[in-house]
């Protein structure tokens, strides 16, 4: 199996195939942009003198640069490796049904050659470590009063980061993944798993898998889903399409086909001005165009869905100038049917449901 600096990257592993170089007018004008946001962060930084800011917001402003600073320079080399985000308590011991789970989840991943990034410390998180190896871990642990030491198999490791803030690393864990998996834990699991759902209905995050993961014959995952659809959906606080957002299932193998399938034809997304982007491994057949058309013309705002090459603003990712793309004008609140779309485009037909 390949090492994740290497450019020959499986194509599970790799997020995006082979980077290219820019022409040098669009490096230059890459250089020039970068230029103007490092600009943009020094006149906020002073500011920030002008304002009196107190020491002590200072100091957290000062701590979470640093902070993420560090981590996207860690997580940089590995931007192009598929990584999946694995979440759970930290109490789980060795012998308990989930964190056996945790692990052959971790060994499953890195077999498909997808890094595994937790929290880095004990239970589930030790536990995806060490089904998928040190190789294929990257840990970001956080440091709290009572000391929470990181796990022997990412300890010490480069692909490590140590961080106060949870709000910092809680951006990574989200920001870096391809795809989130959470088993059974505490408040912490909890808020981690809700967050991302909430980045997802309301397109603060691009789109990915989320598998709520039990042991075999686990009832964690199922009593929360079933609170959800009591509460919030019978309340009319979320639509019912938001339930495709995630999945809940205590089988392992169903857990990995969600999120290895969830890219099987569908490869990345990107916003240009009032366009939605989908970039797709192979093309569409015009059947499944026109199907797409008629099942799913409530999510546009105008318009319809049609098969383009890149877009003129992509030729910033050379290395996705070959994926075709679908094309078309978003209503930017329609999350779920948008998940929808994508299974659709994944199994080949509109009628893909779970």
């Amino acid at each position: 199996m390949s090492s994740t600096n290497d450019n020959t990257e499986s194509a599970a592993g790799s997020r995006h195939p082979r980077a290219l170089s820019l022409p040098p007018e669009m490096e230059s004008r890459r250089r020039e942009q970068i230029d103007q946001l490092i600009q943009r962060i020094k006149e906020s930084a002073d500011k920030l003198a002008a304002d009196q800011t107190s020491r002590g917001d200072l100091k957290i402003l000062s701590r979470a640069l640093r902070e993420l600073r560090y981590a996207f320079k860690v997580f940089q080399p590995y931007r192009r490796h598929r990584k999946v985000t694995v979440f759970g308590s930290a109490r789980t011991p060795a012998d308990d049904p989930a964190y056996q789970q945790a692990m052959a989840l971790g060994k499953a991943m890195a077999d498909h050659d997808w890094l595994v990034v937790t929290g880095a410390a004990s239970g589930i998180m030790e536990a995806g470590h060490r089904g998928a190896g040190r190789k294929h871990s990257m840990g970001l642990n956080i440091m709290l009063p009572f000391e929470q030491e990181a796990n022997p198999v990412i300890a010490g490791d480069s692909k490590l980061v140590h961080m106060k803030y949870f709000f910092t690393r809680k951006l990574m864990f989200v920001k870096e993944c391809d795809a989130v998996v959470c088993l059974p834990g505490g408040f912490g699991t909890l808020d981690e798993a809700l967050e991302v759902l909430t980045l997802l209905q309301t397109g603060k995050r691009d789109m990915v898998p989320v598998v709520l993961l039990d042991p075999p014959g686990g009832h964690y995952w199922p009593a929360f889903d079933a609170f959800i659809r009591r509460q919030l959906l019978d309340g009319r606080m979320i639509s019912p399409e938001d339930l495709s957002l995630y999945l809940v299932t205590d089988d392992l193998q169903a857990a990995v086909d969600e999120v290895i399938g969830f890219y099987r034809i569908y490869h990345s997304m990107r916003y240009v001005r009032k366009k939605l982007v989908l970039r797709l491994n192979q093309n569409l057949s015009e059947a499944l165009l026109a199907e797409i058309n008629n099942e799913f013309a409530d999510i546009l705002a105008s318009g319809e869905f049609r098969l383009s090459p890149p877009l003129p603003e992509e030729h910033d990712e050379p290395e996705l100038v070959e994926l075709p793309r679908l094309v078309f004008h978003f209503n930017r609140r329609s999350l779920g049917r948008l998940r929808q779309l994508i299974d659709s485009i994944n199994c080949g037909h509109v009628r893909c449901g779970r």
